[in-house]
Order: structure tokens, then sequence, then C-alpha cells
């Protein structure tokens, strides 16, 4: 096993887009030869958000879609672990040993919870949302991770696995590394709306499994410039949702500029530079639907690598928590005790 460890991963509410493409998974394609990879398919996360009965019945089939979109995106199965978080329940054990190693009022100051309430319709905050980034930690420290690819909206996140593992190595003994944040290129993504960050939740969404017509689809639909109403209407560029785009996936970069002083001069309409957009986009997406139907055609092959994935995974858990609970003194109180019970049993 190599030294240096990256955990990453989901939560399995639907399939993954290119908001998640560039804030992380780029990263997890290029890095996952440096290092033993774990990605997480994160169930007990959902349940912050998402807790019906519906919504746990479909995370399997979410978690399938989901491995399938990382195999797609360029991640190798042989160098891979994907495990499920709830069939690992010593992650809630770590869990717990965290919970007293960081304040409510410094969660409290955690940015993205407030959103992810808000996003989900919920008027007050659940006690398991607050706590999303000790899980988070548990989940992180848990393999004992030195490098974590991260979006935007989960660095803050990332931060405070940063504070636990100090904060626990402090008290107790140098026990985990302080993983690395590793940034993403693009941090966040605008939504085909143009009003928010990509996410499955608003529905502003291309899917990485998106075929040629759908992606079109939504490119024709895109927000532009809310102020030009011609195409001979000089345009502006900065924070147009659909030139944001064409910076991030566009491959012809000539074909960027040139589009770009045309629109900033009133030379090409909307519908020019959506269809280029979306031929961009499809450019950039046809390598993995060709990867997809080849990882597709394999029965049981997800299913496999998410089962094996747990196995492994669940074996390096079981060592982590019984090394935390070690440094911090509970195996040898338990120990004590019932040195002093059999003592007590002998003598009578």
């Amino acid at each position: 096993m190599r030294a240096n460890v990256m955990l990453t991963g989901d939560r399995p509410t639907g399939k993954l887009h290119l908001g998640h493409y560039v804030g992380s998974i780029a990263n997890r394609v290029r890095l996952q030869h440096a290092y033993n990879s774990f990605f997480i398919i994160a169930d007990l996360h959902m349940l912050t958000t998402k807790n019906s009965r519906a919504d746990i019945e479909r995370s399997a089939g979410n978690a399938r879609d989901m491995v399938l979109d990382m195999l797609a995106a360029g991640i190798e199965p042989e160098s891979a672990t994907f495990y499920l978080q709830s069939a690992i329940p010593e992650v809630g054990d770590l869990n717990t040993l965290f919970q007293n190693l960081v304040t409510v009022p410094r969660l409290e100051r955690v940015p993205s919870l407030k959103d992810m309430a808000r996003d989900s319709g919920k008027d007050e905050m659940p006690y398991g949302l607050l706590g999303y980034p000790v899980l988070q930690a548990a989940d992180i420290l848990c393999v004992k991770a030195t490098a974590v690819p991260v979006g935007k909206d989960n660095a803050a996140h990332v931060e405070v696995t940063r504070e636990i593992a100090r904060r626990f190595n402090h008290l107790y003994g140098d026990t985990f590394p302080v993983p690395e944040l590793i940034h993403a290129d693009v941090p966040t993504l605008v939504g085909t709306d143009g009003q928010a960050k990509m996410s499955k939740s608003i529905g502003n969404t291309i899917l990485l499994s998106d075929d040629a017509a759908a992606v079109r689809r939504r490119v024709m639909g895109m927000y532009t410039d809310p102020d030009r109403v011609r195409a001979d209407v000089p345009g502006k560029v900065e924070g147009n949702p659909v030139f944001i785009y064409h910076d991030a996936f566009n491959d012809d970069k000539a074909q960027v500029e040139e589009l770009k002083e045309r629109y900033r001069t009133g030379r090409v309409g909307d519908v020019e530079v959506k269809e280029k957009l979306a031929a961009a986009l499809n450019r950039f997406l046809d390598p993995m639907r060709e990867r997809r139907a080849k990882y597709a055609a394999e029965p049981g092959l997800v299913d496999q690598l998410i089962v094996e994935g747990t196995e492994r995974t669940r074996e390096v858990v079981r060592q982590t928590v019984f090394d935390a609970r070690k440094a911090m003194g509970l195996t040898s109180t338990f120990q004590a005790i019932r040195r002093k019970a059999q003592a007590t049993t002998k003598s009578r």
C-alpha cells in the first residue's frame, strides 16, 4: 500500500455532472496513480438532506451510477477502492470520538451547511447536518488520508478535518496525518440557469452521462447576457455562463478567443456561440461515453467493485479505530476493569 492516501467521493443522490468533474473528478483522475485511492459512496451523508425510505431505496442504483460515472471519467478499476459508507459501522465509532474535539460555534461558521439546508427545503438545520463536517473528518481520517481533492464548497469542511486531526494528535499523540487539500482549477461551475452553482438538487446540470442530444438541448437553453437582445448588440463575456463553459471545456482555445472578440463587438449571435459550445462539450464527453459503454457491458462489474472495495476498506478502518482508541487510553480502561473483575472472581 502506498504511504500517500487519497480520499474523496460523493453522496449517492443522482448522477454526476460537469460541476463534479471540474470540482474534484478531474483531480481524482490525474492523481489516482500517485495515491492509494479511496472513493467513498457517502450514503450516510445523504441522510442529512434526503432520508425518506424512497431516497434510501434509490441509493443503491445511484451508487452504481456514481461508480460508472467515475470509471467513464477515467478512474481505472485496478487503481481504485470504491466503498459504501453505511457498510462500515466503525466509521460511526470514529465520528463519536471526534465529536468532542470541535465546538458548535465552529461548526456553525461552516458556510455551506446553511446553503445545503436551504437547497433541500429545510427551515431548520438537522443535528446531523450541523455535524456533517465531523462525520466527513471520520471518513477522511478513517483511512488516514493525506490528500483530499476538493471543490470550493467542501474546502471549509476539510479545514475542520485538519483541525480535528491536529487536536487529536495534540491530546493523544501522533495518530493521524493532517490531510492536504487539493484545489480544483475551476473552483465552482455555475449552473445552466446562470443563477447558482451547478447542483443536482436545483436541476441546472449537464450530466457526465448525457447523450449528445441532451447536451445540445441543455446548452441551447442556457442563460447568457440578459442585456443582449439582438446579435448586433455588444455582449458581456465576463460572468457569462456560456463563456465560462467555453473556457473550462472547449479544447479549441483559438475559437474561444475569436468568439469572445466577436461577442464583445456584436458580431456573433448567442445561437452560434451555444452551438459551438455544445459541439465542444460533446467532444469532451465522447471518450467518457466510450468508456461508459465498455464498463457497462461487463455484467456485475460495478457491484463487485463496490463489494470488494468496501470489504478492503473495512479492514483498514477497523485498524484505525483500534489505533485511535488505544491512543486515547480507552482500550486500557476496559482492560483494567476486566483484570480487576477477574482477580476478584479468583479470590472468591
